[in-house]
């Protein structure tokens, strides 16, 4: 393998090819590695990095059985449960998150689908966000009908949130009470209708680094143009509690393989990283890293935004944040 080869193709949109990709993230030189995804980050990547916030709309009383999750009600781990929030609430932590200058907001719910009912209800959330306050605005509802989205993507949606999780091959020893398969029909439906897709999902659960080259390409074939990037925060009480936390090189040389495979794709630092230090944390900014979730994770405690918006910047991108097209706010 030649790592200079495989970068020009990469310069030059053409991602690695899988076997080329597995030599990537186990055999090529450290730094070097990083160095080159660096520098197809700064050329084909968006240099205008990409911040969004979540909150968590609905908390807990899942009954799907995914082995990471605090939310699962097969496992238990003391978190706040809650039905969903109100229209008033969710638009108090937008405006919040506007304020502080971060650009999408996206509602997520607990559970394995919405009813109908819900769906209506968050129809009328999304409207009245864009009525009051200029982000784009996301969602991250589990498996959604075309019929559900279509009322979604008439009152705003921007863009739909279903993380894949881990390797299709591995999904099924983590979780059991629904498929990959299934978050594919959701992602498709959803881009039937021309709603934007972010899918990504967790590193460090005890997948392999040929698990991860074949997550990432089945990332690719998603067409996703934002791929957050979870670390494992093995939460007590649920069943991947006592996992050995992943390497800040495997870290960083996962980011660089996702970015020669996918050359112009939104690397998302999502949650887990608060644990981690400062250095890792602009090391993966430099690596790939060109977007992410800001504040507060879904139950854990997340970053300093200040903070993170002056790392943002030490890593040399650039911050302008647009107006959702949708938004009625004057």
């Amino acid at each position: 393998m030649n790592l200079q080869e495989i970068k020009e193709r990469a310069l030059n949109g053409i991602g690695a090819t899988k076997e080329e990709a597995e030599w990537l993230i186990s055999q090529a030189p450290k730094e070097e590695l990083y160095d080159a995804a660096h520098e197809i980050t700064m050329k084909c990547a968006d240099g205008n990095f990409d911040t969004c916030s979540i909150i968590n709309a609905r908390s807990g009383r899942c009954g799907e059985d995914c082995k990471w999750c605090a939310q699962s009600v097969h496992y238990k781990t003391n978190i706040n449960v809650y039905p969903m929030v109100s229209s008033e609430e969710c638009l108090k932590l937008a405006l919040h998150n506007e304020e502080l200058g971060i650009g999408r907001y996206s509602i997520v719910t607990s559970g394995k689908s919405l009813s109908d009912a819900d769906v209506e209800k968050l129809c009328d959330i999304i409207k009245d966000l864009h009525k009051n306050c200029g982000l784009k605005i996301c969602a991250s509802i589990g498996l959604v009908s075309k019929e559900q989205l279509k009322r979604l993507k008439e009152s705003g949606l921007e863009r739909l949130h279903c993380n894949l999780e881990t390797a299709p091959s591995i999904f099924g020893k983590y979780c059991t009470t629904h498929t990959t398969e299934q978050k594919l029909a959701t992602l498709k439906a959803a881009q039937e209708l021309g709603i934007e897709v972010c899918t990504g999902g967790i590193f460090g659960m005890g997948e392999t680094p040929a698990q991860r080259v074949e997550f990432a390409f089945a990332l690719r074939d998603t067409g996703t143009k934002s791929l957050p990037f979870n670390i494992l925060n093995p939460i007590p009480g649920t069943p991947l509690e006592g996992t050995n936390p992943i390497s800040d090189d495997e870290i960083l040389s996962t980011v660089a393989m996702i970015r020669f495979v996918m050359p112009s794709v939104g690397i998302r630092f999502a949650g887990g990283r608060s644990k981690r230090s400062k250095e890792l944390v602009l090391k993966a900014f430099y690596v790939g890293v060109n977007a992410a979730i800001m504040g507060d994770m879904l139950t854990t405690a997340g970053t300093d935004i200040a903070d993170e918006f002056r790392f943002i910047k030490e890593a040399g991108y650039t911050l302008e944040k647009s107006v959702s097209p949708y938004s009625t706010k004057r």
